[in-house]
Parts: structure tokens; sequence; C-alpha cells
């Protein structure tokens, strides 16, 4: 089953879809933060709403603003604004009756990027799961066809605001297609070597950006799965 909620935020307002599993039982809940371009309805993020909740967790899809169904421009946005919107979904979720208190972060591209610094700005080890995330945004700020990069992001960037990905952070899962040539495999090494224990890194041979190929996004949502599991486990 799934609900849908609105959650107010800097004048705006963020669509939510929260997908849920059938049972009544209360259950953790993994938010999910899409990239740049993306949306909460994105394939991967369909097929994770079909599949946590098919293994008894919750998943938490959104749009940040100027996205998908969310209000405002995605190119008057920047990582700021994208931590203060996941900040409030997870504030919104806070106190839901199907949820039992224990959540996780996966993102994929940026979303990943902003999933560890959510992490680090939390501190209350969540765990984290990124699919083909950035440890820099160098690369980003260079490129001038970027899809929704405006002014206001490469001014937080050149104030060296969120520039990098946080270090130190834990219970950190990194998923890296081996073929990305959109964010090489060299950020994940960065990535991993940067974390906190417990951490992995697991390279999916051939996959790309957006791991399309069904096998690389099911074995991606597979790791994902038994990491979260490893850590709702200690919390239970």
């Amino acid at each position: 089953m799934s609900e849908r909620h609105t959650v107010p935020v800097g004048g705006g307002t963020l669509a939510l879809v929260l997908d849920l599993p059938a049972a009544p039982a209360r259950v953790p809940c993994v938010v999910a933060c899409h990239g740049l371009g993306a949306s909460k309805d994105s394939d991967k993020y369909l097929l994770l709403g079909e599949e946590l909740p098919r293994a008894g967790l919750a998943l938490a899809r959104f749009d940040f603003r100027g996205c998908g169904e969310s209000s405002g421009r995605e190119d008057e946005t920047t990582i700021a604004t994208r931590l203060a919107d996941a900040h409030a979904v997870l504030a919104h979720l806070a106190g839901h009756p199907r949820l039992d208190g224990r959540f996780g972060l996966l993102g994929s591209s940026l979303g990943g990027f902003v999933a560890l610094h959510l992490a680090a700005a939390r501190g209350d080890g969540l765990p984290v799961v990124t699919w083909n995330a950035p440890a820099t945004l160098e690369d980003l700020a260079e490129r001038e066809d970027a899809q929704g990069i405006g002014q206001p992001f490469l001014l937080e960037f050149a104030q060296h605001r969120y520039a990098h990905a946080p270090e130190g952070v834990g219970r950190h899962l990194a998923v890296q297609g081996e073929a990305d040539d959109v964010v090489p495999l060299e950020h994940a090494t960065v990535l991993h070597a940067q974390a906190a224990a417990p951490c992995d890194l697991v390279v999916i041979e051939g996959g790309d950006h957006r791991l399309s190929d069904p096998a690389h996004r099911r074995r991606a949502v597979a790791l994902s799965l038994e990491w979260f599991r490893r850590f709702f486990a200690e919390r239970a």
C-alpha cells in the first residue's frame, strides 16, 4: 500500500510517497534521495517501492524542491536546500503510526552525496547506502550542460560549502557501477576510504551510472536490503 503526503518546507511543499508493507505491523523506513534530473517516480525508486515493502520495510520516496511534483525550480536549489528537504521529510515521518522509529538513507548519484551529508549532520548512526555517488562536486560544477544546475548551486560550491562528501560516516555501503562514465569508480574508492567502520564497497561489474541493466539494478537492491536489515536488527 502507498500513502501520499505533502511536506511543507522553505515556503514550498514536497511531494512524498510512503510505500508500506501490507501487514499492519510497525516497520523501519528507508528514505530515498534521488539525483539530478530524476524524481521519486523514476524507475529505480518505483522498483525500491515494490521490493522494500515486500521485504518488510517501508520506503519513503520524495521529490526534492524543483523536481517531480514538488514546488520550485531545480536550478534554484543547492545542496543546502536538498538537505533541508530531507530533514523535513524525516521530521514529517517521525511520528507516523506505521513506522517504528528506525530509519535508513538511500541515495543515488547526487542524492547519495546528500544522504551522506544528512547522515553526518544527524550524527545518530543511520545506515546509509549510496549508488554511484560522487565524492566531490568539482566535475559537476565545471559542466556547462549539467541539468538542474543554476547560479545558487555554483555560488554554494565556490564558497566551498558541500563541495566534498563528509568524512567519517559509518554504516555506509557504497554501491558503484564499474562502467559508470558520469561518476567514475575513483569516487567510490574515495568514499570508502574516508568512511568510518563499519563500511563496505561493492563494485557491480559492467554497471553504468543508472544501473540500467535490470540484473545490475536487482543486485543493488539486494545489497541495499541486506545492509539495512543488518543495522536495523541491531536496533530492534
